[in-house]
């Protein structure tokens, strides 16, 4: 497996950090707009795309900021790689953004961005933040 670089991008999003942080860090908000369905164990989260299932432990969480969630193999054993919502709220204008910090192949960030930049539109539609 080729070695995968962390990237970040942030997305201003026009929310109150409490409702943002329900679609981030719950099951059920997840499944609007990161994936499929998502289904919850414990700390295990079972993220489902079409006919693929990927499984990560919530590794991280603060209440109304962040969340971290490590992909794991099929042994349930932590891999090297995870990706991370974070809120960040700028103190003087109060804006609201959504820092996503990922991993991908040298060669697909463009990808993996776009992706993301898909998954955060959708977000942002379901609440009304557009």
């Amino acid at each position: 497996m080729d070695l995968k670089v962390r990237y970040e991008i942030e997305f201003p999003i026009n929310s109150s950090p409490q409702l943002l942080y329900q679609y981030i860090s719950t099951p059920s908000g997840l499944s609007e707009w990161f994936a499929d369905n998502v289904n919850s164990r414990g700390e295990f989260f079972t993220f489902i795309w079409n006919d693929s299932e990927e499984k990560a432990r919530l590794a991280s969480k603060k209440s109304g900021e962040k969340v971290k969630f490590k992909w794991v193999d099929g042994d349930g054993k932590d891999t090297e790689y995870f990706f991370e919502l974070h809120i960040l709220v700028d103190e003087l204008t109060k804006d609201v953004s959504l820092m996503v910090v990922d991993f991908a192949e040298k060669d697909e960030v463009d990808e993996a961005t776009q992706l993301w930049e898909n998954q955060i539109s959708d977000l942002k539609h379901l609440i009304g933040s557009v």
